[in-house]
């Protein structure tokens, strides 16, 4: 703990810095456990298709595996939402991080043992979406629990997105190694163990009681009602829309890695490590940029121009035949997707009501999350088809024209969230 009070002393109140949101305890002691588990996470996720692949040669199984370890989150975010905004949060996340530990440990049980087969990665992959689609509502709707102060939210959102691509830059690169020298178990069992870092660190926070809430009344009453408050509000279901055409059409083109890496780029292990690291080295750099913004205003005009940037990046990596250059166009991908996601979040998180935040986020989950698997279900059944690099490219396009049509509804757009803005003091 002593080294978490000295970062706490070079993060001042003053600080306007990258890092200005670790001022906050609770969400350092957050930052510094989640970072350690998505790392296993992104080890866990890379060896997965890897084994898929491996075991069975098959882009329509690669997409199903990933539709089935994120199908469940389209069903359950909503409900998921609900009880976000009616339980304690803190209580569920340890409960839905502990489900994911066990699924980590049972894989490598598994390989260790020699007897995984197809069937039992499909019912893990389902386990594990089922268990993300509760977390991630939650684990978002916590964010304003952990972090007190308003102006800090959206620094403290963009450092959630740079966890993601810290991990994500790290955690694939050491997958590679770790597969071609011991094998994907031991990447399921450093999954498994990683989560008793964010266990730990929920444990240790010292949250503030929560206010009392209103009556609680029907299950289906708040869950219509978030639903209708989201849809009705222009704003929110734009985001939505947007990230839903994002998650469909472009995002399967991680799905189809193993395939650019092995059958079009006629690598291995490494170039598949490779391939997820350069994507996440953008990602990381776009979270860095957003943390370093000082205000809100413009993410807007940042979510169209960083959609388009990664349409037009997944569009040139179909393309590519050469190593490095797929490395480049993935690095302009993985920074305008993560810049995307993560503006959306922020302004998600800035425009709704309180007492609507876990619903609203959990409709954000199933935008983002929960069309991602129907989105790899049907690129690994076109891809088997027409091929993969086709498959991605007709992804890259769409994401293009859903960034114009975001641009040309900016000005409604900027007219309906600055009042907010002004309203809940968060202008600079």
């Amino acid at each position: 703990m002593n080294g978490l009070n000295g970062l706490q002393d070079g993060v001042s109140e003053e600080s306007t810095g990258i890092l200005r949101a670790l001022k906050s305890r609770n969400y350092r002691l957050f930052f510094f456990g989640q970072s350690v588990s998505l790392i296993g996470t992104w080890m866990q996720q890379v060896a997965m298709s890897w084994l898929v692949y491996r075991l069975t040669g098959s882009a329509l199984l690669l997409g199903t595996i990933g539709f089935c370890s994120q199908a469940p989150t389209f069903v359950v975010a909503p409900i998921a939402g609900v009880l976000a905004d009616r339980w304690n949060r803190r209580r569920l996340l340890m409960l839905t991080q502990s489900f994911a530990m066990l699924q980590a440990f049972l894989l490598a049980f598994f390989v260790f043992h020699g007897s995984i087969q197809v069937w039992h990665l499909v019912v893990l992959s389902l386990w594990l979406g089922t268990v993300n689609g509760v977390d991630i509502p939650v684990r978002q709707s916590f964010v304003v629990e952990m972090v007190e102060e308003k102006r800090l939210l959206a620094n403290a959102i963009a450092l959630n997105s740079s966890m993601v691509n810290g991990a994500r830059l790290i955690g694939p690169s050491i997958a590679g190694l770790v597969i071609s020298v011991a094998g994907e178990g031991v990447c399921f069992l450093i999954n498994g163990l990683s989560y008793l870092a964010v266990l730990t660190s929920i444990f240790l926070m010292r949250l503030k009681a929560a206010p009392p809430r209103a009556a609680a009344r029907s299950f289906l009453h708040e869950l219509k009602e978030g639903f209708g408050y989201a849809l009705s509000f222009m704003p929110i279901r734009t985001i939505l829309l947007l990230v839903s055409l994002m998650s469909l059409t472009g995002m399967p083109y991680a799905v189809l890695m193993p395939v650019f890496a092995r059958d079009v780029l006629h690598g291995g292990a490494h170039t598949f490590g490779f391939l997820m690291a350069a994507a996440g080295v953008g990602s990381f750099a776009g979270t860095v940029y957003l943390a370093s913004r000082k205000s809100v205003i413009g993410l807007g005009r940042i979510i169209a121009l960083s959609c388009g940037l990664f349409g037009v990046g997944i569009a040139c990596f179909s393309q590519s035949r050469n190593f490095w250059l797929s490395l480049l166009a993935l690095l302009f991908s993985g920074y305008g997707a993560m810049t995307q996601v993560a503006s959306c979040n922020t302004i998600l998180q800035t425009i709704v009501e309180d007492d609507k935040r876990g619903r609203v986020m959990s409709l954000f989950t199933m935008s983002f999350m929960g069309m991602a698997p129907f989105g790899s279900l049907f690129a690994g059944a076109i891809a088997s088809r027409v091929g993969a690099p086709v498959t991605v490219l007709i992804g890259g396009i769409s994401c293009v024209c859903g960034a114009i049509l975001f641009a040309l509804r900016l000005p409604v757009f900027r007219e309906q969230v600055l009042p907010i803005y002004r309203e809940k003091d968060i202008l600079p």
